[in-house]
């Protein structure tokens, strides 16, 4: 089902202007510049590889994903950019949809760990509307994953906004079990995006091990100390991290670093959970929660998601009818617009009507005259009355607002028609016309689809004109 943004607009956003952010990568250690620069409508999240031949791109894709030790790596067209989270969950949290990221080398910059420099960099150049509609997709089951193994939980639940709780729980006196939520993607970029990554002190020797944390720092980093160690090792840590200073807190967090919320590592966990999930390629509304998130499971939920977004794509487009909601136009406010009469008016109700779409209903009923001569004993209703319906709904659309008893509506074309189920006595017909193209010169250009529940039954490409009503 298609869905609005949170903040109410329909549209697609890029950036303002180019922004130039330079760092080290927390694993490679190495310096690198990146570039975003805006981008056209559909295109997504592209990585560019500006230091390699060809400059190649990879699509932010969870098709993408070739590894997520730590961190989430993409891999496409011979190139790769790995850290890519924290990047990926500003832009959803500046619900930006198209922008273009040139990279000279392979590792997006850590910066302090959190995504906050990324967003403040956001809403400094700011982000400006595209002519381009934005669809989100609804989950129309629940979507799970587990690993046992791991003890991790996923879920995600139809929901009607962009909603995700948290838990984390490492068996560590220090940090205990965790939660944390986001009740709306509004709240991100002041309650997550300040939330920096977090490391525990046994694993950092095995991280430089394993030739990770390169550029690793206590400064943009949480290390939690929740076991014993000597003071060789601080030592050796701090050798490693070129500092004079390293020490453990009462607290049991290195350095004495002060944390921004009192679960700012449950925080993190969420933010890397949005931008995971930024990978699914499809903007989605859910109520996600996970118990023990990590980068490789995020991944593979994405996945998922992505494949029940695809699956269920068809029907986004399907309108929804709420008979208990109020009508946007009843039966005598259609009177007003429309020429017709009993027994010609096959609109009864009008639910949705925006300036380029218009949604109306019509009950099939055994008391319609047509069924009398029409199939006695089997009753159809014809298909050119379906398509009349479709009509007389797509008058809504082509007659201008406040001149409906100047105007009148005459079809010029009717294309690409085709009947995929008969229409019978106790069907409510969901009729609905969407502009093709903008109005010009009095020509409208539709597209028509009637639907029973959520079954297409009949559609087809209608061409009207309006004309002036001569004056009397």
């Amino acid at each position: 089902m298609e869905r609005t943004t949170s903040n109410g607009d329909h549209f697609q956003h890029t950036i303002k202007s180019e922004i130039t952010i330079s760092g080290a990568g927390i694993h490679t250690g190495q310096a690198v510049t990146m570039r975003l620069k805006p981008s056209e409508p559909n295109t997504g999240i592209i990585f560019q590889r500006v230091d390699l031949k060809g400059s190649p791109t990879i699509k932010a894709d969870v098709d993408n994903v070739i590894e997520t030790n730590r961190s989430t790596t993409l891999e496409s067209n011979g190139a790769r950019v790995s850290t890519i989270e924290h990047l990926l969950a500003s832009l959803v949290g500046m619900q930006i949809d198209n922008v273009l990221i040139e990279i000279d080398g392979e590792e997006i910059p850590i910066l302090d760990g959190s995504a906050e420099p990324f967003v403040e960099a956001l809403e400094k150049t700011g982000t400006v509307r595209q002519e381009a509609k934005k669809i989100f997709y609804g989950i129309e089951h629940n979507i799970t994953f587990v690993d046992e193994e791991k003890k991790v939980e996923m879920v995600a639940l139809p929901y009607n906004e962009y909603r995700i709780n948290t838990l984390i729980d490492f068996n560590s006196p220090v940090l205990g079990t965790q939660h944390a939520a986001l009740k709306d993607i509004t709240q991100f970029n002041k309650e997550i995006a300040p939330c920096r990554t977090f490391s525990f002190f046994h694993e950092l020797e095995w991280l430089l091990a394993n030739n990770l944390i390169k550029g690793g720092d206590i400064n943009n980093a949480i290390v939690v100390v929740d076991k014993p160690v000597t003071e060789d090792q601080v030592k050796r840590i701090s050798k490693v991290f070129n500092k004079h200073d390293v020490k453990v807190s009462e607290e049991g967090i290195l350095n004495n670093l002060k944390l921004r919320f009192p679960n700012e590592p449950a925080r993190h966990k969420l933010l890397d959970v949005v931008g995971d999930l930024a990978l699914v390629g499809f903007p989605f509304k859910a109520h996600i929660i996970a118990n023990r998130p990590g980068h490789a499971s995020n991944v593979r939920f994405a996945k998922k998601i992505k494949e029940h977004i695809k699956k269920y794509k068809h029907r986004q487009d399907i309108p929804k009818y709420d008979p208990n909601k109020p009508a946007v136009l009843d039966i005598h406010a259609i009177e007003k617009v429309l020429p017709h009469r009993y027994p010609f008016l096959l609109v009864d109700k009008v639910i949705e009507l925006t300036d380029r779409h218009v949604v109306a209903i019509k009950n099939v009923t055994y008391n319609e005259p047509f069924f009398q001569g029409h199939f006695p004993g089997n009753c159809v209703m014809p298909g050119v009355l379906q398509v009349e319906a479709l009509a007389q709904a797509g008058g809504f659309l082509a007659i201008p607002r406040g001149t409906e008893d100047q105007y009148d509506t005459y079809f010029l074309k009717i294309e690409n028609c085709k009947f995929k189920q008969k229409v019978v006595p106790g069907d409510t017909l969901i009729l609905r016309m969407e502009l093709s193209n903008p109005i010009r010169r009095g020509i409208c250009e539709m597209k028509g689809t009637i639907f029973i529940g959520d079954k297409l039954v009949t559609e087809a490409d209608l061409v009207a004109q309006i004309v002036k009503r001569p004056k009397a």
